[in-house]
Parts: structure tokens; sequence; C-alpha cells
């Protein structure tokens, strides 16, 4: 398939009413904001679009809302996460009528599906979906599901199973899958925290949640990286990373969100059961970002 995904990619927020209703017209905002300031993509309704806190309806509504703003200056992903394959289709389905560029699917929620159980879920939305390219997502240590090197080597003979976001924690799996598949998959980096390692071993992409605060730091770092320019990615890559770590922790969500406030670019609120952070915990992510802001690299000097 004609796909040639590579960048920076935000998982950008679905932005709420204090009422809890979703707030389109704020929600395309953020991603033109994003557009705007040099991202290569969006990945619209991932982990940080809180999926799964959406009616299935809701969720259509944001990604026409999302294809509306888009409207081809970037390819748009649709995050598909569902508790059953039927779902997952049906829902692939509607993202390709509604014109989104492709799928990161996450293994089916809820319940952890054996090695057999996984293969045959992708299967399923390969066959049922042969026009829709596809990114598999692999997080592990957040679902539970290793879609491993033996699965992916199965699921390789779907033509529209393109990429992989890779999000073990572990800098070795980029290797292990160049070295099995060489340029089969697109890889795109999942990890804030280890984006510019992954770029360094050869990801071509980086899925991001901090992007959706300092979208152009990111977009320097990735560009610095793609040339080789490593010494000088990684002065921004160490200015940066107190905030990357905010990215592997489980109220990830809530921590984004207000860092995206603070900045100026978008609401804390989120849907229950998260709550907003409180007390010292949301005083330390404030801190952090406003640091990052007063410390920010001025980044004219490197000429991208």
């Amino acid at each position: 398939m004609n796909v040639d995904w590579k960048g920076v990619y935000p998982a950008v927020s679905t932005q709420f009413r204090r009422d809890l209703t979703i707030d389109l017209d704020a929600t395309q905002t953020v991603i033109d904001n994003q557009i705007n300031d040099g991202v290569n993509g969006i990945i619209c309704l991932g982990t940080v679009g809180e999926n799964c806190a959406l009616y299935p309806e809701e969720k259509r509504q944001v990604l026409q809302a999302a294809k509306e703003v888009v409207n081809g200056r970037v390819p748009l992903i649709a995050g598909t996460a569902e508790s059953i394959t039927a779902a997952s289709v049906d829902y692939m389905q509607d993202a390709k009528a509604i014109g989104v560029d492709g799928c990161m699917v996450m293994p089916a929620m809820v319940y952890r599906t054996s090695d057999s159980e996984t293969y045959e879920y992708y299967r399923t939305l390969a066959e049922a979906t042969p026009e829709m390219p596809m990114m598999i997502y692999n997080n592990p240590v957040s679902y539970g599901v290793d879609v491993n090197l033996d699965i992916m080597e199965k699921l390789a003979k779907f033509d529209n199973i393109v990429a992989i976001k890779e999000s073990t924690t572990d800098t070795r799996r980029i290797t292990e899958l160049y070295n099995k598949f060489d340029q089969r998959f697109t890889i795109f980096g999942g990890v804030d925290d280890i984006a510019l390692e992954s770029l360094m071993l050869g990801a071509t992409g980086w899925i991001s949640g901090l992007t959706n605060a300092f979208p152009a730091e990111s977009v320097a770092i990735y560009k610095l990286a793609s040339q080789g320019r490593y010494a000088e990615a990684l002065e921004i890559y160490r200015w940066f990373l107190p905030l990357l770590k905010l990215d592997t922790i489980p109220t990830l969500v809530q921590c984004i969100k207000l860092a995206e406030q603070v900045c100026g670019r978008g609401s804390e609120q989120v849907r229950p059961p998260r709550q907003l952070l409180q007390g010292s915990e949301r005083a330390e992510v404030i801190q952090l970002v406003e640091a990052a802001i007063a410390t920010r690299p001025d980044l004219s000097k490197y000429q991208l």
C-alpha cells in the first residue's frame, strides 16, 4: 500500500467542556495548532484522546471533526480501541468511510488475549478492512499483550498491516524488528522518554504525548535525528526529558492535558473515572511545565 508515514505524530487530546460533553470546536483547534506548528501527522482517539471514555457515536463525531480540520494537510490516523472484534471491524469501516488515512489498532481491550487470539484479532481486522492501512499498537506494559515477533511474522502477509507503534519500552525490540523484517514495516517509537534512542535505532516516526504541549521542540528533535545530528538533538532532548517521563505513568492523560493547559493549548478537563490532578501531583506537573517554558531552547540556532 502507498503509505509513507514518518515524522512526529502527536496523539492529540479530545477536548471536553466542564459538563463533560465533547467540545468539537476546541478539539479542532488543538489539531489545527499542532499542524501549524509543524507536526507530520495526527493520531486521533489514541490513549491521550481518551478513546475508551467515548460512546461509539462520539468517536465517529470526533473523527469527522478531525477529518474536516486536517483537510488533507497531513495523514490522519484513528486510534482503534474496542473490547470485541466485531466492534473494531465496524469502527474501522466507519473510519474508512469518513476518510481517515489509517488506523492505529490496540489489542482488544479488557481481555488479555493469548498469542493465538491476538493473531486472530488482527487477522480478522485486516481481512475485513483490506483497503485500510493498519498500524499495530504494541504496548504490553499498559495492555498486557505483546504482539511479538512470531505474531508479526504471521501478520506480515497482510499488505494493509503497514506499521508498528513499538511501546514495549525495550529498545532492543526495534533492532529485532529490523533484523527479522528489514523494511517490511514502518516503525514508530511510542514511548516519549526513549524517543531519541528509538529514532537513533531506526524508527522513522515518533507517536508522542508531550508533543501536545511542545510541538516545535518535538519536531526539532525528529529533524535533527533524521539528519544524523544527534549531538544537537540531544541538547533539546535533555531539556525535554523531565516532561517526557510524564508519558509513562498511569496518569499520563491528566498530566499531558494539564501541560497543554499551562501552555495555553487546551483544557485539562478529563472524563471520569479519570479525575483532575490534585495537590502535590498537580503542583509538580505545573512546576515541570513552567520550568520547561522558562528554559526552552532557542530552536533558531539549529537552522532547521
